[in-house]
């Protein structure tokens, strides 16, 4: 019987179907990808280590496809092109996120943001404590703001709990993902204003 002419699987196979996996369902399992990709559940472990691997895959997936090149200009024009980029590329997969925020982050290319935003935030004057803060500040907004696309088109039902200022907001909401997206935009620009504000004043020579 001949070989067939390319490999069942690799970790870039492994990695597709997890993450089709987690889109449809919210998360992913061993038996369950190797049901998806019709083999032992033993032979995944010839392409990668276990759960822990595949999730850094994904995210390395994701994270290779922000483009870190685009960003320039001055240290908050620079923060504020990074996170909206951030955020363009986990939007398409807004489910992987509680998987990537419950593990430690491994995967090299995520660093390249992670670097990216540090610098930007350095040549702002932030001491390494204050970049720290604020890096952790835009990685928290980013992934909330990504993970917003996957609520519900109504993510508030206007019951009689609701006051009126309350229901006078709900009011004016439209369907995902024109309703996150705007709430992106507004909190990017109050987050944006909030770190230039915090920003040490530049040293008069």
């Amino acid at each position: 019987m001949p070989r067939p002419s390319q490999r069942l699987l690799s970790p870039a196979i492994i990695t597709e179907a997890a993450i089709e996996s987690v889109d449809e369902s919210g998360d992913f399992t061993m038996p369950g990808l190797a049901a998806r990709l019709k083999v032992r559940p033993s032979s995944l472990y010839n392409h990668v280590s276990g759960r822990a691997e595949i999730v850094e895959l994904m995210r390395a997936q994701l994270m290779a496809g922000i483009d870190v090149e685009s960003a320039s200009g001055s240290w908050s024009e620079t923060v504020s092109a990074l996170a909206a980029e951030y955020r363009r590329s986990y939007a398409a997969h807004p489910r992987l996120i509680p998987l990537f925020t419950a593990q430690t982050v491994q995967a090299g290319v995520a660093f390249t943001l992670y670097n990216a935003l540090a610098q930007a935030f350095a040549d702002g004057g932030f001491d390494p404590a204050q970049t720290l803060h604020a890096i952790t500040t835009v990685d928290s907004f980013v992934l909330g703001s990504a993970l917003d696309l996957a609520a519900p088109d109504v993510q508030w039902a206007s019951g009689p709990e609701a006051n009126d200022a309350m229901k006078a907001a709900l009011a004016t909401s439209g369907k995902n993902p024109e309703r996150a997206d705007a709430a992106f935009e507004f909190g990017l620009r109050v987050l944006m204003a909030g770190l230039i504000a915090q920003a040490p004043e530049p040293t008069v020579s």
